[in-house]
């Protein structure tokens, strides 16, 4: 089906004309993950199916993007003037904005094997279409979708050449599928003047590409707001940090998480004094297994399925350099801020080559060059993030108790399996201890949970602020155990009555003095003083948010954990009402400066009293 030389156009419905004309208007249409997905072709398909119900648009993608909106309140106020600068002129998915509006027609159908996280909790519509998949599953199920189009956003460089840029994870292997006659589809790709030129496996070969969309001007990428890094997030890079050996392999994600155990490997290797000043400072019993604390001689070499700011961090600073066939990482997919994306853009050439983009066949899995795979991912360390770990070390990331879908399986799986696969491969879980609900504060520790994305009998290590509970090969008791040594104080003597009257554990067990301190006031004890020299800041690797806003997120945040409790907001009005100076450039940024309404002065001595709180510790 592929043609020397695409057909050309500039003009997104044209596309979509050609599109429909070839296929009699029966759609069946693969996207990519994330930010890769043709916005201008897809959207110009989705109208053109609106308009005429005897088109039929089936689509199948994952992680469909759309900026966060807020239709009241402070959450609005907040977002609204900032939405632009921080998540970019992203042209909007309106197949996304149908099934949110509940107005998609009956002649489209979309399905997703991953979520955007939280976006779709309560969408009926979303729910009902999820599909649940390892990453490494996608492939298969995209063949079994038998697409006649696939659309994806690609770079170009100088020479005229396209790259698969963000998005080698699936399309490399659909396109050799293609090419060895398992699948038969029309390719159609968007330029866009934004993406970064990614060498290597990503470059798209000649006459692979039958339509183009080459618009006039190029969209915004999406860009993923960097968040700031609190105090327990500092703790748990800092944990993770002591586990990752000189020469190994790393994977970590994005978000605060993966920034702070990037900061806290950076502090490491170029502040070993202070990162060693830290760990003996420690109030908290050290439980890891290992520890590795010293500078890098050798480097690290990371195979990722998600290439994220703080791997770049790592890449730039010399940190990740050990290198596997030319390249010091390997990554399936990019998604991240718009820093991020001119770094990319901006790097040499020679050095942009060594991040090489390849399948999630490739990242996600030991088959196929398993020994050579082997040899190149010794000493791995896979850092994965979740919501929450039972007592007995099962791991629950990607939905509720009730089967709503949260975000997916992602290739989180396929990360613990690996590393309980490879000779010295260690699976990290990391999660905080505690989160708040609706202005109460609860376990992510519990003892058991209706829904597990990794079962116990793959549980390893697990880490939160308070310490590192190794569980590899380890008894139910000792597992239990482990886990209580690093709960929150306030739930260990709960969790450790619902374990005894299971029969889990000696009735006679006791949980010791020393591991029954973990509270967040040892921690802001331990850490806070480190933040307030510099060595721990709030935002690594910079952020788009202005110093108005980096003041008010914090205390935007106690709002929200206040939540719906109205014991706790009455508290909050009552500081703020007692708080004594104002900061007037908070309160304006908010438009609340000259409340217009009670409401408006309800919210601003809510905020008040917010930014009056969040000044009282330094673990937010």
């Amino acid at each position: 089906m592929a043609k020397s030389k695409p057909s050309v156009d500039s003009a997104a419905d044209d596309v979509a004309r050609r599109i429909i004309d070839q296929t009699g208007g029966r759609i069946r249409l693969a996207l990519p993950l994330g930010l890769g997905k043709a916005n201008g072709i897809v959207n110009a398909l989705t109208r053109a199916a609106c308009a005429d119900p005897q088109i039929s648009l089936t689509i199948l993608t994952a992680l469909t993007l759309q900026r966060p909106a807020a239709k009241a309140g402070l959450k609005r106020r907040f977002l609204e003037p900032a939405a632009d600068r921080l998540f970019g002129r992203y042209e909007p998915i309106l197949y996304a904005q149908m099934i949110e509006e509940g107005t998609l027609p009956a002649n489209i159908q979309v399905r997703e094997f991953f979520f955007q996280a939280g976006y779709w909790l309560g969408n009926a519509y979303a729910q009902r279409h999820y599909i649940s998949a390892n990453y490494t599953h996608a492939l298969t199920y995209a063949l079994d979708f038998q697409p006649n189009v696939v659309a994806q956003l690609l770079a170009r460089d100088d020479d005229g050449r396209t790259s698969l840029s963000c998005n080698t994870d699936i399309t490399v292997d659909l396109l050799a599928a293609r090419r060895q006659g398992r699948a038969e589809f029309i390719f159609a790709a968007e330029i866009n003047e934004n993406l970064p030129f990614m060498g290597g496996p990503a470059v798209v070969g000649d006459g692979e590409v039958d339509i183009m969309l080459e618009p006039d001007t190029s969209f915004e990428l999406f860009s993923a707001v960097r968040q700031p890094v609190s105090l327990q997030h500092i703790a748990i890079g800092l944990q993770v940090s002591q586990l990752v050996p000189d020469g190994g392999t790393l994977q970590i994600g994005i978000g605060s998480i993966g920034d702070a155990i990037a900061q806290a490997l950076l502090l490491r290797e170029h502040k070993n004094e202070d990162y060693l000043s830290l760990f003996d400072a420690c109030p908290f019993p050290d439980g890891a297994p290992e520890q590795h604390r010293a500078r890098f001689e050798e480097g690290l070499y990371s195979v990722t399925e998600m290439l994220v700011g703080g791997l770049l961090e790592l890449f730039e600073s010399g940190i990740i350099r050990r290198e596997v066939d030319g390249a010091a990482i390997h990554a399936a997919f990019f998604l991240e801020c718009r820093d991020f994306y001119r770094r990319l853009r901006e790097m040499p050439v020679a050095t942009r080559d060594r991040i090489a983009m390849m399948p999630v066949s490739f990242t996600n899995s030991l088959y196929g060059d398993e020994e050579k795979k082997r040899a190149a991912r010794r000493d791995a360390r896979f850092v994965n993030n979740a919501m929450i770990v039972t007592c007995l070390g099962a791991a629950v990331s990607d939905g509720t108790g009730d089967g709503q879908v949260v975000s997916g399986v992602g290739g989180q799986f396929n990360f613990v399996s690996q590393a309980l696969e490879l000779e010295g491969g260690r699976s990290i879980i990391t999660l905080n201890a505690t989160r708040e609900s609706n202005g109460k504060t609860v376990s992510n520790i519990r003892w058991n949970y209706p829904h597990m994305t990794v079962p116990r009998h793959y549980r390893d290590i697990v880490v939160t602020e308070y310490g590192v509970a190794d569980l590899r090969a380890k008894t139910d008791e000792q597992c239990i155990a482990a886990m209580l040594d690093i709960a929150d104080s306030r739930f260990q003597q709960g969790l450790l009555e619902q374990a005894k009257r299971a029969g889990k554990i000696d009735p006679g067990y006791e949980i010791s003095a020393a591991r029954r301190l973990n509270t967040a006031d040892r921690l802001s004890y331990w850490l806070a003083p480190a933040r307030r020299k510099g060595l721990l800041p709030r935002f690594p690797f910079g952020t788009d948010f202005t110093e108005v806003e980096r003041r008010l997120l914090p205390a935007l945040s106690v709002l929200k954990q206040a939540g719906k409790s109205k014991t706790a907001l009455a508290r909050l009005v009552a500081r703020g009402l007692t708080s004594g100076p104002v900061e007037a450039d908070c309160l304006e940024r908010l438009g609340l400066d000259r409340p217009k309404s009670w409401k408006d002065l309800l919210l601003k001595y809510l905020v008040t009293g917010a930014l009056a709180e969040s000044k009282d510790t330094d673990a937010t």
